[in-house]
């Protein structure tokens, strides 16, 4: 039976509820949610075809069958939905990278119940927190509660009859002081509840009451007299308040709001979510999601908040967000603070989303260096406005000394790295006297010419170093070799990074923090430093031969035939008379002797 989209989108309510499409094997490839079915699934079955991506157009057809379920509020869909998601793990939806099972702590349904950590949950009556964002997080807590109340750890069947029947011995546990003994009747089981009572407000987040319970405590056995049992509830207390001052305390006054914040690029985004309660952050967690439809950041956030709502069961009834969402739920109110301590919660969200992003991608570019290369040069394609990402770029810089020996550098970045092999350098040929724009017009003009003439590949990218005159003697050059609209010309000006382009008054800023700062500043250092060292080099060698022709009775060859032979002013210096007659006549070595005498 052939599919017609018509006919089965006019069977749909229009009603919220969850979507599934089917392929023609039955697999179920897509899952999604919607206010109205009816409306929203139509929208996959465009007549002119005008779709917002291509992997939207492929979903539509390769889909022959809807199914659907009604849902009484869109909080519910958003459950709904992810749970089918992680049950059928369709092609084409949002991936959670870190689907895994999480660490958790439980309480077991027993006599005298044992706390442990757990990846697994069992519906056998245990109570069960968390989860934890890691082991680490997880057995830090189990340390303090150990800490706190010494509890069993051996699997005894602890009931009442098999105590009585004395069939239990104490351990070495009891003997260290971790345990009480209840396997010997040592420790009663309405004391061992008292304890675990308080253990279950400490990991539900409220240590208020446990810390009124536990001063009241220490008031009654200072009153009695009990200095003992004083100071080992003290010592207690003081754990407790040192683990509530390592808690984030964002406010005295929010209690039970979960917090959410994004931050996404074109192929992944991180989601970011804090629970608060009684005034602390009690669980915080970022998962990565990889992108399959181009979906943008509200409807990557609703995917995630329906997630971690489902994870930690969570009931809050106030979701903190960073941007306005279309939820039209009276179960659950939204909110977008603008300041106060909610503004400092999502703040707060936004440092840990950006962190773990950063982390991870980092440690993807490690694992794969042309990840972070990609990055990079997709970035400078959007930032300087390019039509392609310059992967090939090549930078100029001019320099000169009080008008003499000028030189120009160039210097060559592939994939946004040095190619050292690839540098060089240019003794202005044309250009009398200290002419910054006719040099800057003469070596691009020399460069590119020869690369038409040798039919080499043209670079991405020209940066010149310097404003808007040596940008515009730049352009010249490209316009008499006939590319002034090949190749994309920009240029750096020192002051405040500013990024001129050609014909164009007005600079780009670009954000002090951009790796495409980073990139053209690192071009705009290797281009001076390289141009400073030859022009240094020229320099000297030039100031030299002054020297050196100052000298009455020496010329330009016999100044060449002595710094061939001494390699330096320093040695025809020192020399003695004997070693420059060798190289030069009689008279001439006299005269030198003479003149570096009197220049002492």
């Amino acid at each position: 039976m052939s599919f017609d989209p018509k006919k089965a989108v006019q069977k749909l309510p229009r009603k919220p509820g969850v979507y599934q499409f089917a392929d023609g094997e039955g697999n179920i490839i897509y899952v999604g949610k919607a206010k109205n079915l009816r409306s929203r699934v139509a929208s996959y079955f465009k007549p002119d075809g005008s779709y917002d991506n291509s992997k939207t157009r492929v979903l539509a057809t390769k889909i022959r069958d809807i199914k659907f379920t009604i849902v009484d509020t869109e909080i519910d869909a958003w459950l709904l939905e992810n749970n089918l998601i992680k049950k059928f793990q369709p092609r084409y939806n949002v991936m959670l990278k870190d689907d895994k099972t999480y660490p958790s702590l439980v309480i077991r349904n027993e006599p005298f119940p044992r706390i442990q950590g757990t990846r697994t949950i069992v519906p056998d009556g245990s109570r069960y927190f968390g989860p934890y964002a890691s082991v680490t997080m997880m057995r830090t807590m189990q340390e303090m509660i150990k800490s706190l109340y010494p509890l069993r750890t051996c699997n005894l069947n602890l009931t009442r009859e098999n105590i009585e029947a004395g069939k239990f011995k104490v351990c070495l546990e009891y003997q260290i002081g971790n345990c009480l003994g209840p396997c010997e009747g040592l420790q009663s089981e309405e004391d061992y509840a008292r304890n675990v009572a308080d253990i279950r407000e400490i990991l539900k987040g409220n240590t208020a009451g446990v810390l009124n319970k536990l001063r009241e405590q220490i008031k009654e056995a200072a009153e009695r007299l009990d200095f003992e049992e004083a100071h080992r509830l003290k010592e207690k207390l003081d754990i407790l308040l040192n683990y509530q001052s390592k808690s984030a305390v964002v406010s005295t006054v929010i209690d039970n709001v979960d917090v959410f914040s994004i931050a996404s690029d074109e192929k992944y985004a991180f989601v970011n979510y804090l629970k608060v309660a009684r005034g602390m952050v009690v669980q915080t967690q970022t998962i990565e999601l990889k992108k399959r439809l181009g979906e943008n950041d509200a409807e990557l956030l609703r995917l995630a908040i329906g997630e971690f709502r489902n994870r930690y069961g969570s009931k809050a009834r106030e979701i903190v967000v960073p941007f306005e969402l279309e939820v039209d739920d009276p179960s659950v109110k939204f909110t977008v603070p603008r300041a106060g301590d909610k503004k400092k919660l999502l703040e707060l969200s936004l440092k840990n989303v950006f962190f773990f992003r950063k982390s991870r991608l980092e440690q993807y570019e490690k694992l794969n260096p042309g990840v972070k290369t990609e990055r990079i040069l997709n970035q400078m394609k959007a930032d300087l406005r390019l039509v392609s990402p310059p992967g090939h770029i090549e930078c100029f810089d001019n320099s000169n000394f009080q008008g003499k020996f000028p030189v120009s550098a160039l210097v060559v970045f592939r994939d946004a790295k040095p190619s050292k092999k690839e540098y060089r350098h240019f003794n202005i040929k044309t250009v009398e006297g200290p002419d910054d724009f006719a040099s800057m017009k003469e070596v691009v003009h020399r460069r590119y010419r020869r690369l038409l003439e040798e039919g080499s590949n043209l670079p991405d990218l020209i940066v010149i170093d310097g404003g808007k005159g040596q940008l515009s003697a730049a352009k010249d050059a490209l316009k008499l070799l006939g590319i002034e609209h090949r190749v994309p010309l920009i240029g750096i000006a020192k002051r405040l990074e500013e990024i001129y382009y050609p014909g164009d008054s007005l600079p780009l800023y670009i954000d002090k923090r951009s790796e495409t700062l980073k990139v053209l500043q690192h071009m705009r250092d290797e281009a001076h430093r390289f141009g400073i060292t030859f022009h240094r080099k020229k320099r000297e060698k030039g100031t030299l031969k002054t020297e050196l022709e100052m000298i009455e009775g020496i010329g330009p060859k016999t100044t060449q035939k002595l710094l061939r032979h001494f390699r330096s002013v320093k040695r025809i210096r020192n020399a003695s008379l004997e070693e420059l007659k060798a190289v030069v006549s009689a008279k001439q070595a006299s005269t030198i002797i003479d003149w570096f005498r009197g220049s002492v």
